[in-house]
């Protein structure tokens, strides 16, 4: 008897130390599953599960893979510092298959040690609703100019179909969905999207709903997707600093860009930690070069701080957060 227990009790404790090695690893991500509902055949539909670093060691992605074919992976910054964030991109392959899908993830990590993370996903695609093209791309857009797209929704099977409202979860996103054709066997709408000229600078995701008169579900998601950019740009867009020992010092340069020359007014960051002196220029540039050196405290701790640079171009001002951490290297 006490033979049997012996290998069991083993057995036991190894799978709650692999469950623990694991556990590193999920902590950094925000959530594990996604639903997407249901969408039309052909449609655009991707989710991106957030991890972020949470530790002072660097983490590196080595792979992501799906359990089903249903489902397309890509890794956005495989390789986090401190503080950065990373993306797992599901992508539904909509237009090869139909029907329930469900599909697990496994992230695989190789530093700073090794550690899998699962995720799971499922869809239903439809396919008697067509989208055409996938989704709405507004693309690159010149602040404070609206932005005016359109798509085709077809309906096979039933001449009674209707989409009876579209509700967008932002005020400067609208669309009206307008009947352009009826027949026996299918019903086509032409959906106009606009974004108003107020819509503030970055990126743009969000997802419209089509509400019909399906007596099943009768919300139909369509991905509205684009950029408003502004007169000035400053890249990064997000500026990791790194793990700084106490007392140590950092330098990194931020580029600040426009597509007509100007000058750069002041920089004024949020801490005196952050020193950055303004190099001197001979008249206006389209792009300009500005190191920034951080000073760490002798005390460990983490720094999230705000860049703001004014220019004279239009009083357009730009801004980014820096981000770093005061301690020596650690594993997690």
């Amino acid at each position: 008897m006490m033979r049997a227990v012996v290998p069991a009790a083993f057995l036991l404790a190894c799978m709650v130390a692999v469950a623990q090695a694991q556990e590193w690893a999920r902590k950094m991500f925000e959530v594990t599953s996604h639903d997407f509902g249901t969408i039309a055949r052909g449609s655009k539909a991707e989710y991106e599960f957030v991890f972020t670093n949470k530790y002072l060691a660097e983490v590196h992605v080595a792979a992501a893979r799906s359990s089903c074919g249903c489902t397309s992976v890509s890794i956005k910054q495989p390789s986090l510092k401190t503080y950065e964030r990373g993306f797992i991109v599901a992508r539904i392959n909509s237009d090869s298959f139909l029907g329930q899908q469900e599909a697990t993830i496994t992230v695989r990590f190789d530093h700073p040690q090794p550690a899998e993370v699962q995720l799971q996903v499922r869809v239903f695609v439809r396919s008697d609703l067509v989208l055409e093209p996938a989704c709405i791309s507004l693309g690159d857009i010149d602040h404070r100019s609206p932005a005016e797209r359109q798509l085709s929704v077809t309906h096979y099977g039933r001449d009674d179909w209707k989409i009876i409202d579209v509700k967008s979860g932002n005020p400067r996103l609208t669309a009206e969905a307008i009947e352009t054709l009826r027949s026996a066997n299918s019903v086509v709408y032409t959906l106009c999207v606009r974004l108003s000229k107020d819509a503030p600078p970055g990126h743009v995701r969000e997802h419209l709903l089509l509400i019909t008169n399906d007596a099943g579900p009768s919300q139909i998601p369509v991905l509205v997707q684009g950029r408003v950019m502004t007169a000035v740009a400053v890249s990064p867009a997000t500026l990791f600093l790194g793990v700084v020992p106490p007392g140590g010092t950092v330098t990194k340069q931020i580029v600040v860009r426009a597509k007509t020359p100007f000058r750069i007014l002041a920089v004024k960051p949020e801490c005196a930690c952050l020193k950055i002196e303004v190099p001197r220029e001979d008249g206006p540039k389209k792009i300009h070069l500005i190191p920034v050196t951080f000073v760490a405290a002798d005390q460990p701790g983490k720094v999230s701080k705000t860049i703001r640079i004014e220019t004279d171009l239009d009083q357009a001002v730009a801004e980014l957060t820096a981000y770093a951490a005061v301690s020596k290297l650690q594993e997690p």
